[in-house]
């Protein structure tokens, strides 16, 4: 009896479904590489970014550095879009450093002039790739957002400033709401013909709270919702559900870092496929094969660099390399 129950057992579990797949249909607005794509958000809009670098898409990321809530973004564009000029007045001191509220700390210099003259050549950059662009990607992290209370502006990083110089928000459906709807309205002044994706990033912010994160990203996806069934967003936009995916499908902490808040790599490789599968185009998929493949041997490590082996093998690839890169001009191996 033990033979056929054991086989019974692994009959069921052949069957049996383990996951809660979410149904992600097809984008209209595919990706392939004639795409320009501009990636905006926060640090899993990277993620993202770091494959499609990966498998050598025309991509642009975060030129201002991690951002993390709605109004943050839609400054940035607004800044881009009015040809802003960073002054004086756009930064401060603080750790014998130069900062600026409205960027990254990736940004952050020793040097006043060098940060003004990188905030003002990344506006004019910015401005460039989305006339440019065929597809935005923004992913946002939280509805949390920091004032500052001397100038009562919310900032997009506190740059470990002590905290009381900051009041801490939620910000309402609406706000985010308007902004969305703002931050749209600021990209087809530019480009009319932008496709714009949007996603929320599966990234837990802990810090803020249990609960108080469930409502940061509840505030988020509702927003963002409502504006992508109102016409014309609703037209051209399309909502990925990676924090869906991470909440429901890899509902498990095998699949996060050790921090247990951010996504490991084994969650960022499979977001990655079914946001593949749903917004790039399956005539790219060759390409990314044939990216993949080179991408693989130029990682590989030989035991004998000078053997007549490894010297063809060489060959070969570098072969590969003239013949794709002389297909696709933007390509650099």
């Amino acid at each position: 009896m033990y033979p056929k129950y054991k086989s019974n057992t692994s009959l069921i579990f052949f069957f049996m479904q383990f996951t809660t797949p979410i149904p992600i249909p097809k984008n209209e607005f595919l990706i392939d590489y004639t795409s320009k794509i501009i990636s905006i958000g926060s640090c899993f809009a990277v993620n993202m970014a770091e494959k499609l670098d990966y498998y050598k898409f025309q991509n642009s990321c975060n030129p201002f550095g991690i951002l993390f809530h709605p109004l943050a973004i839609e400054k940035l564009i607004e800044y881009a879009v009015s040809k802003k000029e960073f002054t004086d007045n756009d930064v401060f001191f603080y750790n014998e450093r130069w900062h600026c509220f409205d960027a990254h700390s990736d940004l952050s210099t020793s040097n006043k002039d060098e940060l003004l003259a990188t905030l003002n050549a990344i506006l004019v950059s910015v401005q460039q790739y989305i006339k440019q662009a065929s597809h935005c990607i923004i992913t946002y992290g939280t509805s949390w957002v920091y004032r500052n209370i001397e100038s009562q502006e919310i900032v997009a990083n506190c740059h470990k400033v002590p905290q009381k110089q900051f009041q801490k928000e939620l910000l309402t459906v609406t706000t985010i709401q308007e902004s969305i709807t703002n931050t749209v309205n600021l990209i087809r002044t530019l480009n009319p013909q932008c496709k714009l994706i949007f996603t929320v990033s599966p990234v837990r912010h802990i810090k803020d709270g249990f609960v108080e994160n469930q409502r940061s990203k509840a505030n988020l996806i509702s927003a963002l919702h409502t504006v992508l069934q109102v016409p014309p967003s609703g037209a051209e936009g399309a909502y990925f559900p990676s924090y869906e995916i991470m909440m429901d499908e890899l509902r498990d902490y095998r699949f996060y870092a050790d921090d247990m808040l951010h996504p490991n790599q084994t969650a960022i490789n499979y977001i990655w496929k079914r946001f593949a599968d749903a917004v790039i185009s399956e005539k790219a998929w060759s390409t990314m094969d044939e990216v993949e493949s080179l991408q693989k041997s130029l990682a590989h490590k030989p035991f004998n660099p000078e053997s007549e082996s490894h010297l063809k093998f060489q060959a070969k690839v570098r072969e590969k390399i003239t013949i794709l890169e002389s297909q696709y001009s933007f390509m650099k191996f």
